[in-house]
């Protein structure tokens, strides 16, 4: 169906939306309506106004026929083939009877709707208009309801996450005191808390850092950024990490790109990748960087040779909280944020993170940025003269 099997067949009963503006104002107590020689210009004014209203719009008659939908109803599925969704329809049969304003639920049935890119919440209201007019106003609550749900997973897991360091600081703080006599054990419990305690302040470190990307508050300006410089800061924060577990970082050439950006986020979000790939190697496995442009956007990647990422969970890893193994984040101290905040930063951006990776062979994660527009054209793909970090080459 159309746009114009809906309206134009409505532009001959324009009419009855300004008598029922009329029977309106008049139970307002609002002055008399304009003379007769100004009804077309009201008429008009007011098909201008429903087509152009945001929420769906639909005028029913007392047969619950379509008068009149607006664009947004047709997107919203609140009339479909010139008839009206069931539930709207039935809705304002009961508005009708009861002279009081329906609330309803005018979601997709359809679970297929549902997954693709379509509303898949649509809440609105059936308001009686008089002489058997109602009409149908709704909109599309899919992002609130989303939104809504993201928080309440989001307060679930915060709970559970800081539940965790807190119940064993709590109890190896028992155990100190039952160890008092016995400083060997007061040292062992002791370091013990003190992991805990560094472990919940990253948690914390990293929870204020992803509010404030996902939140309202402004990032700092963006300025030219050297991506030589991020990738050696962010090898600089990884580099005992990679010597512990004797893991060899290699780095490609220097390449001279530039972005816009953050330098502060931009290192962040590059640490943390390096930190997942050291964490998730094996003892001696190498670990490479690379950098390039490709298509206007520059592109720095981080290869490990690890346990790999299964398909099902790739599209995952970037989530709040979520962990493949959870015994091994744990004992590598992860919070389960760091891949959220790159997916932040890099949106944040104006770009983003992609993920390749099969099981027992490793992964790369390479964060696309917008290039500047004074990088140089061409940089070289090869490891001519690598730089190693950690292990011995």
């Amino acid at each position: 169906m159309t746009l114009a099997a809906v309206v134009v067949p409505a532009i001959g009963t324009l009419m009855v939306g300004l008598v029922v503006g009329i029977l309106i104002s008049r139970r307002a107590g609002a002055p008399a309506p304009p003379p007769p020689g100004d009804d077309a210009m009201i008429a008009e004014l007011v098909q201008r106004v429903v087509l152009s209203s945001h929420n769906g719009l639909v005028l029913l008659d007392r047969m619950g026929d379509v008068v009149l939908a607006n664009p947004p109803a047709l997107e919203l599925g609140l009339v479909r083939g010139s008839r009206p969704d069931e539930r709207a329809r039935k809705a304002a049969e009961q508005a009708r009877d009861t002279d009081t304003v329906v609330h309803i639920d005018l979601s997709p049935l359809d679970r297929s709707a549902r997954s693709g890119r379509g509303p898949t919440a649509v809440l609105g209201e059936v308001r009686p208009l008089g002489d058997g007019f109602t009409v149908i106003d709704a909109s599309d609550e899919s992002d609130a309801v989303r939104l809504e749900a993201t928080r309440r997973d989001f307060v679930a897991n915060v709970s559970h996450e800081l539940k965790t360091p807190v119940g064993a600081m709590a109890l190896l703080a028992e155990a100190v005191l039952d160890a008092a006599d016995d400083p060997h054990e007061v040292r062992r419990f002791g370091t013990k808390i003190l992991n805990e305690a560094n472990r919940l302040g990253t948690l914390v470190t990293e929870l204020i850092a992803l509010s404030r990307l996902q939140g309202a508050e402004r990032l700092p300006a963006l300025a030219t950024v050297e991506v030589d410089q991020v990738v050696q800061e962010a090898l600089g924060r990884c580099r005992l990490a990679a010597e512990s577990a004797n893991i060899r970082i290699t780095v490609d050439q220097p390449s001279g790109l530039v972005f816009n950006g953050d330098a502060t986020l931009l290192v962040t979000a590059l640490s943390n990748l390096l930190d997942n790939a050291v964490s998730y190697s094996t003892p001696g496995s190498p670990v490479s960087v690379s950098r390039r442009l490709e298509d206007g956007f520059v592109e720095i990647a981080v290869t490990d040779r690890g346990l790999g990422i299964a398909h099902e969970h790739q599209e995952r890893v970037f989530e709040r909280f979520f962990r493949i193994d959870q015994a091994r984040s744990r004992s590598t101290g992860g919070t389960g944020l760091g891949l959220a905040i790159v997916k932040h930063v890099a949106a944040n951006h104006g770009g983003d993170v992609q993920l390749w990776s099969k099981p027992g062979t490793g992964s790369t994660f390479t964060l696309r940025i917008p290039a500047h527009p004074d990088s140089p054209q061409h940089t070289s793909r090869t490891l001519s003269t690598p730089e190693y970090v950690g292990g011995s080459p």
